[in-house]
């Protein structure tokens, strides 16, 4: 019994697989604990409560929030060229042989002739464009006052889902008014868009096909 259960486990799972990720981990952080606020007095004001009413709400600490508006575009080609052409003549005769046997060869012309020539051409081109926007959780500070975001959106559609993560390094200094920074100003960024479902396994490779393709190459 406990073999048959261990077998659905392992094919439900094989099911619901979560797609791999390379962002930095964790994507969340919870903020950290402030200081503990003195019992009240009785006044307006209470230290500790929270953030001063004209401090800037811009995100620097852990657990804070930032909205990254993902505009990427990338553009590569290649292109290559290559032509090899060379030839060999070689050429030898047999016009005195002077008090020697084999005079029959008197006149004999020898000759060898070798050419090779290769040409090749190649050409690549790639064309990429993601935008969109999704909000990160500061998940640490650095020492000069950096933060290091990650974050993930999940996006269920019918039978597929779809996951959106993005982490990196932020400037303080960068982020607007409004909580907003361009990917463009994100330094290590690794921002990936990935799906888990019928669409998406039907392009993955089968492991039979897999295990031959390992193990017979050619």
């Amino acid at each position: 019994m406990k073999p048959l259960m261990l077998l659905a486990v392992l094919v439900i799972a094989g099911c619901t697989t979560v797609p791999p990720t390379n962002v930095h981990q964790p994507m969340t952080a919870r903020p950290a604990p402030r200081f503990e606020a003195s019992a009240g007095n009785g006044a307006i004001y209470q230290a500790g409560t929270g953030r001063p009413l004209f401090e800037d709400r811009r995100a620097r600490y852990v657990g804070d929030t930032i909205t990254v508006n993902i505009t990427e575009s990338t553009t590569a080609s290649a292109k290559s060229n290559n032509k090899v052409d060379k030839s060999n003549n070689q050429k030898a005769s047999v016009t005195a042989l002077s008090g020697l046997p084999g005079k029959g060869l008197l006149g004999l012309d020898l000759g060898a002739t070798s050419s090779t020539a290769f040409s090749g051409k190649g050409e690549a081109a790639n064309n990429n464009v993601f935008t969109g926007n999704i909000t990160v959780t500061v998940i640490d500070v650095m020492p000069n006052g950096n933060l290091l975001v990650s974050g993930e959106k999940q996006l269920a559609i019918g039978n597929e889902q779809e996951f959106v993560r993005i982490s990196g390094v932020i400037n303080p200094s960068f982020v607007d008014a409004f909580n907003t920074i361009a990917s463009s100003k994100v330094a290590d960024a690794r921002i990936e868009y990935k799906s888990a479902g019928q669409i998406s396994e039907a392009q993955i490779m089968g492991w039979m096909a897999r295990f031959f393709l390992n193990v017979l190459p050619f």
